[in-house]
């Protein structure tokens, strides 16, 4: 791959930049290729194109943009050997995830082009009868994306695929940790015929460079998939004119497994959720309450299910965990296991870096027990391999635990109990509750309370985020 140029695609074509930067494979720390840091000239550049390409691509009939994205997607699938193998060298993701992250690109773009096709443009009532009143709905403008590393062509379909199917035009910017997979299906999408500043995909590791994206008037949509700081950041600087913003962002989600739960099939859920994707996964379990009648229980079923995990990328081993994206995310979660344990919890399993990989960005699955909700361990969005389990009792509010964080994306349930199941339900701040199994799909909303965004990914909820709400009354008198 190191002989393979990498390159951005604005206004149709396929273009390169004065300065690059490096893309490491978290497996071994080794770099695999560069690619083009974009220069600020460039961004500006790409505003112009993209809001020409949305002038086009917003006039063209949704039947038109159908054909089109449902033929990006049959090109997409042509090259997905070529698209995953990309994708495993950047991210060190086990086959089966890097084959999930790939398919969730291929079923947002078919997804939203049937969902566009069933946005409602409702007529309002007029208690005089003399007008009639509806809703038309149109497409937004320009959308600017900027993705997270962790699911590099999930967060690209997210985003994309409404983009295309409302007919904005949008431009997206990948992570710079791992950009390669979705620079290739830029270039895959140069094949099919979109207008020229429809899609625009570009990379770049200066912030300053890019940073006209986010303060641009020609920017309609601001959206992204990334860390609480990095999304008010983000937001507080495009605060310079009008937007609409959809950002999903950090989150510290509960488990809260109650006396009664079937505690096989609540080990069974949040240890593969837990270790899934090295625990770089937002809705990713991270503090795990269980009644102290059944915790000695869970905690030896935990640590035997966890035992399971292979270490390794690419392969087909059924239960393979890969590496941390980076040497220094694996530095601040060691220090996070450290920090606990100095404050009294113990390690029921892993808690360090494994000796059978000296290289790459590896760390062992971690399990931790008398932890207390004052360790950072539990204040903070872990992002890695660690679960941490924490008792509690009848007389704990045990949902007021659950909700004493700043952030409120998802939260796991179990509990044989109807009654129970719904008042945890109802009390749970958090944008996604599961009870008795974690469970997400493109038609179901994701997004935050709270601190962790505001907005949302997949479902006809997003798609409505890329279009105006106008008000029209035609008198009938």
């Amino acid at each position: 791959m190191k002989n393979y140029e990498f390159t951005m695609l604005i206004n149709g074509e396929l273009v390169n930049a004065d300065n690059s930067f490096p893309v490491l494979n978290p497996a071994t720390g080794e770099v695999i290729t560069t690619v083009p840091d974009i220069s600020e000239a460039q961004v500006e550049q790409t505003l112009e194109h993209a809001r020409a390409g949305f002038a086009t691509w917003s006039s063209t009939p949704l039947s038109k943009r159908a054909e089109l994205i449902l033929s990006y997607a049959s090109v997409l699938e042509d090259n997905a050997d070529d698209i995953i193998a990309i994708l495993i060298e950047e991210t060190g993701k086990p086959r089966d995830n890097a084959e999930y992250d790939f398919g969730m690109l291929i079923t947002c773009l078919r997804f939203f082009v049937e969902e566009a096709k069933r946005v409602e443009q409702p007529v309002i009532v007029d208690p005089e009868e003399r007008f009639h009143h509806f809703i038309q709905r149109q497409p937004l403008g320009v959308v600017v994306g900027y993705l997270a590393w962790n699911f590099p062509l999930l967060n690209l379909g997210y985003k994309l695929a409404p983009s295309l199917a409302s007919g904005c035009s949008c431009i997206i910017k990948p992570s710079q940790v791992t950009p390669l997979a979705t620079l290739k299906c830029a270039e895959l999408a140069q094949q099919v015929g979109f207008p020229p500043g429809v899609i625009n995909i570009i990379t770049s590791n200066n912030y300053d460079n890019t940073n006209p994206l986010l303060t641009s008037d020609k920017t309609s949509l601001f959206t992204m998939i990334g860390s609480t700081r990095a999304g008010v950041n983000a937001m507080k600087t495009a605060c310079t004119s009008v937007k609409h913003f959809s950002v999903e962002l950090g989150g510290n989600a509960p488990v809260l497994v109650y006396d009664d739960a079937d505690i096989d099939k609540a080990v069974t859920d949040i240890v593969n959720l837990k270790f899934a994707n090295s625990g770089q996964v937002c809705v990713s379990p991270n503090r795990c309450f269980v009644h102290q009648s059944r915790i000695a229980e869970f905690i030896d079923k935990a640590v035997t299910h966890a035992k399971g995990i292979e270490l390794g990328t690419g392969n087909e081993a059924e239960r393979l965990m890969g590496p941390l994206s980076s040497e220094k995310e694996r530095s601040r979660i060691v220090k996070l296991i450290d920090d606990a344990v100095e404050n009294g919890a113990k390690i029921a399993l892993g808690g360090g870096v494994p000796d059978s990989r000296t290289n790459g960005f590896y760390l062992e699955p971690t399990i931790l027990t008398d932890v207390s909700e004052s360790m950072e361990v539990t204040r903070t969005e872990v992002f890695g391999p660690v679960l941490s389990i924490i008792p509690f009792s009848d007389s704990d509010d045990v949902i007021a635990k659950a909700n004493d964080t700043e952030f409120g994306l998802s939260a796991y349930v179990y509990t044989t109990n109807l009654s129970r199941a719904f008042k945890a339900a109802k009390g749970i701040q958090a944008g996604s509750v599961c009870i008795n199994e974690a469970h997400y799909s493109v038609q179901l909303p994701h997004g935050g309370l709270k601190q962790s965004g505001v907005g949302k990914d997949c479902s006809k909820y997003s798609l409505q985020e890329f279009y105006t709400n106008k008000r029209v009354s035609v008198l009938i008198e």
